[in-house]
C-alpha cells in the first residue's frame, strides 16, 4: 500500500502536518508539579452527581496544585444534544463554587474548547496516522456489519471489527479508489497492533497497579462525516491542551488500552489516568450502582428543588471523595473545604457509598453554623425558583425574616432544624398569618387548656426577659397545680409542686400551631404582644 497516496486521497484538503498544530498549542509553562485538569461533558443531558463527583475532584488536583482547569465541550454527538445544555451545566457547576480558567465562552490559549469546530485539526492527526499506516478507510455498510455481528454471536467469538472480519484492512489502493468513487463516505479505523494474548502492567492514580489486555479492535476514529468519535477527539485534544490527569469513571476502564494505543500511535505522551470508584447506594440490603432511571438523587437538579444548600452537598462529596476528610473536618470546623490538602491517595479504589441520611446531616450543621443573613438569601433565592408565593413573604420585610432564623443561632451548640431550604416554610411558616394553619391537638382535657390560655392572657407581658417570662410559666403551673378542682393531675396535690411542660406545651400550641418549634419566648418576641394574644385568644375560642 502507497501509505503516501491513500492519505492524499482520502485527505486532499488537508494541507497542515501535527507538528504545525503542536506549534500553535505550546508546552504549558507552569510550575513543577501543576496539574491540569478538564471537565469535558457532551451537552446532551442533565448533569448528574456522577459529573459533579468528578468535576470537585478535577477542580481541587488543578487548583490545589496551582495548575489549570479548563472546560471542553464535546459536542461530536449532534444528534443527541441538548438545547441550552451547556448554560445551564455552566450555571449548576458555578453554583457549587466549579470555575473554570479556561473554556468558557472560548476564553484561552488553548481552544478552540468546542470539539464541534476542531475538525480540521482531528482531520490532520487522522491524514497522519494514514501516512503512518496505522489508519485505514472502511466502507462497511450497516448490514454488512450487522452480518459480522451475527456471525461472531453464532461463534462465540468476541464482537468487533478485527482479524478476518476487518474486511477493509488490507483493501489496495485501487479498491479504495473504485470504493470512494462509489460512495465518497466513509469511516476511517485505526489499525491495531494489539493481541488479546498479551497483557501489561498500568498504574492507576486511584486504583494502583492493573493488569491490561492489549486491544485488538480496529476501532472508528472518523465517522462518515468526519467527525471524530470520542476516544480519537479525546488523545489529540489532550496532548494539544496539555492535559496532565485525566479523571473519569471506571466504567471507562474498558477502553484504556484503546486510548493508550492512539496516545503511541500520534507519538503523544498519556496523562495519568485516574479511574473513581462508581458511586453505589443500598437497595434492599445490596449495594448497586446509582441510576438514573430509579434514583432521583441521580440527578443534580434533584438537591436544587429540594433546596440542599450547595455547601453542604459538597462538604458531603469530600466524605466520599477523601476518607481522612471528616477527621479533618472535626479539627477544622471553620475553615473552608478548599483548605484540606485533597489526595489521589486517599479516594476508595472500591467503591463509595451514597447515604442521603448522611447528607442530610451535613447540612444541618452546614447551615447551623450560617448567619441569619446568609440563611435568609439561599431560602429567599431557592423560594424565588420553587415558590415563589413564599418568596413574597419572605421578602416583605427583611428584618423580620432574619430575626426568625436568628432563633437559636451561633453560640457553642446553635440549633440544628433545617438541613434543606424546601423544609424552611414547614419550620417557620407560622410567622406569617397567611400561612398559620394551627393543629390544636391538645393533650389536656378542653377545660385546663381554657383554664391556662385565659389565665396567661392575664399574666402576659410583652417586656418580660427570658427568665422574668419562665418565672411566668413556673407561677403558672404552681398556680394549676394546687387548683383543688383540676382533673390534670392524679397525684395528692399538697404533693404536686407544678410542670412547666405542660404549661408551655399548651401555649406552645396556642401561638404557633404546633407541637414543635423553636424557643417559645423568642417566637412571642418575634410576633409580638398583639399577635401573641390573638392567637392566645383563637385557640381559646376553638375549645
Amino acid at each position: 500500500m502507497d501509505h503516501q497516496a491513500l492519505a492524499e486521497l482520502l485527505f486532499p484538503h488537508i494541507t497542515k502536518t501535527p507538528r504545525d498544530w503542536l506549534a500553535q498549542y505550546p508546552k504549558r509553562q507552569l510550575p513543577e508539579g501543576a496539574k491540569v485538569t478538564r471537565f469535558a461533558p457532551s451537552p446532551t443531558g442533565f448533569l448528574h452527581l456522577g459529573n459533579l463527583y468528578g468535576a470537585v475532584t478535577d477542580e481541587r488536583l488543578a487548583h490545589q496544585s496551582g495548575g489549570v482547569f479548563y472546560l471542553r465541550i464535546e459536542d461530536t454527538d449532534a444528534k443527541r444534544e441538548v438545547e441550552n445544555a451547556v448554560p445551564i451545566l455552566l450555571k449548576t457547576l458555578a453554583a457549587y463554587g466549579i470555575h473554570f480558567d479556561e473554556g468558557v465562552n472560548d476564553q484561552g490559549a488553548y481552544g478552540p474548547y468546542r470539539q464541534s469546530v476542531r475538525a480540521e485539526i482531528y482531520q490532520t492527526f487522522a491524514k497522519q496516522l494514514v501516512l503512518d499506516g496505522k489508519a485505514y478507510p472502511c466502507f462497511c455498510t450497516e448490514e454488512e456489519l450487522a452480518a459480522i455481528r451475527e456471525e461472531q454471536i453464532a461463534e462465540k467469538a468476541t464482537p468487533g471489527y478485527y482479524g478476518r472480519w476487518a474486511k477493509w484492512r488490507d483493501a489496495d489502493l485501487d479498491t479504495v479508489r473504485r470504493a470512494l468513487e462509489k460512495n465518497p463516505a466513509f469511516v476511517l479505523r485505526f489499525r491495531s497492533d494489539g493481541s488479546t494474548d498479551r497483557h501489561f502492567k498500568f498504574t492507576d492514580q486511584i486504583k494502583g497497579d492493573i493488569d491490561i489486555t492489549e486491544n485488538d479492535i480496529d476501532h472508528v476514529l472518523l465517522k462518515s462525516d468526519g467527525i471524530p468519535t470520542y476516544h480519537f477527539a479525546h488523545a489529540v485534544d489532550d496532548t494539544l491542551m496539555g492535559t496532565t490527569h485525566v479523571v473519569r469513571d471506571e466504567s471507562w476502564l474498558s477502553t484504556l488500552p484503546f486510548h493508550l494505543q492512539l496516545f503511541r500511535a500520534i507519538g503523544s505522551k498519556p496523562p495519568k489516568y485516574c479511574h473513581t470508584a462508581q458511586v453505589m447506594k443500598l437497595d434492599n440490603g445490596n449495594k448497586r450502582k446509582l441510576s438514573k432511571r430509579k434514583d432521583p438523587e441521580f440527578s443534580v437538579s434533584f438537591y436544587q428543588e429540594k433546596g440542599y444548600p450547595t455547601e453542604g452537598v459538597l462538604e458531603y462529596l469530600m466524605t466520599l471523595l477523601n476518607s481522612n476528610f471528616e477527621e479533618w473536618r472535626l479539627a477544622n470546623p471553620d475553615k473552608a473545604y478548599t483548605e484540606f490538602a485533597f489526595s489521589l491517595k486517599k479516594m476508595s479504589a472500591s467503591g463509595c457509598l451514597f447515604d442521603i441520611d448522611k447528607l442530610n446531616d451535613i447540612c444541618k450543621n452546614v447551615v447551623s453554623r450560617m448567619t441569619a443573613q446568609q440563611v435568609t438569601q439561599a431560602t429567599l433565592a431557592w423560594a424565588e425558583a420553587y415558590d415563589p408565593s413564599f418568596a413574597q413573604l419572605l421578602a416583605k420585610d427583611n428584618a423580620y425574616t432574619e430575626e426568625i432564623f436568628s432563633i437559636g443561632r451561633g453560640g457553642a451548640k446553635p440549633r440544628k432544624d433545617l438541613a434543606i431550604w424546601s423544609e424552611a416554610k414547614a419550620y417557620m411558616g407560622f410567622f406569617f398569618d397567611e400561612l398559620f394553619t394551627p393543629d390544636y391537638s391538645w393533650s389536656l382535657p378542653a377545660i385546663e387548656v381554657e383554664r391556662i390560655l385565659t389565665r396567661y392572657q392575664e399574666l402576659y407581658s410583652e417586656q418580660d426577659d427570658q427568665s422574668q417570662w419562665f418565672e411566668v410559666i413556673k407561677a403558672l403551673a404552681l398556680e394549676m397545680g394546687y387548683a383543688p378542682e383540676t382533673k390534670l393531675y392524679k397525684k395528692d396535690p399538697d404533693a404536686y409542686k407544678g410542670h412547666v411542660g405542660d404549661i408551655s406545651m399548651v401555649l406552645r400550641i396556642a401561638v404557633t400551631g404546633r407541637q414543635n418549634s423553636p424557643d417559645l419566648w423568642a417566637c412571642m418576641k418575634i410576633l409580638g404582644r398583639e399577635r401573641t394574644l390573638q392567637r392566645l385568644a383563637q385557640a381559646a375560642s376553638s375549645l
